[in-house]
């Protein structure tokens, strides 16, 4: 009789949360659908698509977009089928089993959840109480651990904060290990504070990005890992071959012809989430619902509360799902009149949890 491996008898697949709720504000999407517009644009240009032939192996126009729009070197990007397909392709082949991987806890589940898959040992550096890292106490543990991988986000999913640049590029030049930023909420933040610049320089780095958040392509899954031409040559070499299929590319390539429009967007859900970070600092001055509410860096907000799960139910009794993290609340920025109704729902809620 055959039997499964261990690590694979025990894994049941994700369920996806049933969510019919009318306001949704957990999963980190941009609350944008793309304009008319483009939708024709792509349409004309999937409709060109010869259907019976194979995507280009390398989505070359896909990484030429991506590289005019961020300004690095096309030769320095590889595509994936969304980031997690790229995050599973460097564990799979840049570490063996029992290999070392360093992750800074809490962060981006997939990191580890792959380094488990592949039987890899997780190291997980706790972020300090504020949520803020401890760069030395990184480079401590994965000198002493003699990791073969660092992985984390930067800006922080769920955390909402960033690390400054000089501590990531501090991080790359004191370890021997391969070094993966994933870049994901960087559109959120501060493009000088990216690393994308850095892949020449470093032959340890590579920096992960995404269309999913700030571009609102997250239907789509298109990913993109940027690093010098020696690791870009080795991602192209493992990767599975057709990895991008060709409606992928030609989308990805068609939203890339609206530089303007991408950060004009991109800039409206910063306001919009500078708003409600206001908006739920004012609310709580008022009723002390939460222990805090943190900076953000990302497309949303985090705020710590022991009431988190009882907060939660309560606005899904009222048709809002927000994402528990049940020691904080994770809040993804909605359009205007969702974020307004969010915190009149936790100004009732302030009310009837006895605090």
């Amino acid at each position: 009789m055959y039997v499964l491996k261990e690590r694979l008898a025990k894994l049941n697949p994700p369920v996806p949360v049933p969510n019919h709720c009318r306001i949704r504000l957990d999963a980190n999407e941009s609350y944008k659908n793309l304009p008319d517009y483009m939708i024709e644009e792509i349409q004309r240009m999937v409709g060109g698509i010869e259907f019976n032939r194979y995507p280009d192996p390398f989505s070359a126009d896909l990484c030429k977009g991506f590289a005019e729009y961020y300004g690095v070197d096309p030769n320095c990007v590889v595509a994936g089928n969304g980031s997690d397909e790229l995050i599973s392709i460097i564990n799979a082949n840049f570490l063996d089993p029992g290999e070392k991987m360093v992750v800074i806890a809490p962060d981006f589940a997939m990191y580890q959840f792959y380094g488990e898959l592949n039987e890899q040992d997780i190291v997980a550096v706790p972020k300090n109480p504020d949520f803020t890292v401890d760069m030395d106490r990184v480079i401590a543990a994965a000198r002493e651990a003699n990791a073969n991988l660092i992985c984390f986000s930067n800006p922080c999913n769920p955390t909402s904060l960033g690390i400054d640049k000089s501590d990531v590029l501090r991080l790359t030049e004191s370890v021997d290990s391969l070094v993966v930023v994933d870049e994901a909420y960087m559109d959120f933040w501060d493009e000088g504070q990216s690393m994308m610049d850095q892949v020449k320089s470093h032959n340890n780095l590579i920096v992960l990005r995404t269309c999913s958040k700030a571009l609102g392509l997250a239907a789509v899954r298109i990913g993109f890992a940027v690093a010098d031409e020696t690791l870009t040559r080795v991602l192209k070499s493992v990767k599975p071959a057709f990895n991008m299929n060709t409606v992928a590319q030609t989308i990805g390539t068609a939203l890339f012809k609206y530089p303007d429009h991408l950060r004009a967007n991109t800039m409206e859900i910063i306001e919009e989430r500078d708003r409600l970070k206001k908006a739920l600092a004012e609310l709580n001055e008022k009723t002390g619902l939460f222990e805090e509410v943190l900076d953000s860096k990302n497309n949303f907000v985090v705020v710590r509360t022991l009431q988190a799960d009882a907060i939660c139910e309560k606005l899904r009794e009222r048709s809002i799902s927000v994402s528990n993290h049940h020691s904080f609340i994770r809040i993804t920025v909605g359009r205007d009149w969702e974020n307004r109704e969010l915190a009149e729902a936790l100004a009732e809620i302030a009310n009837e949890i006895k605090l």
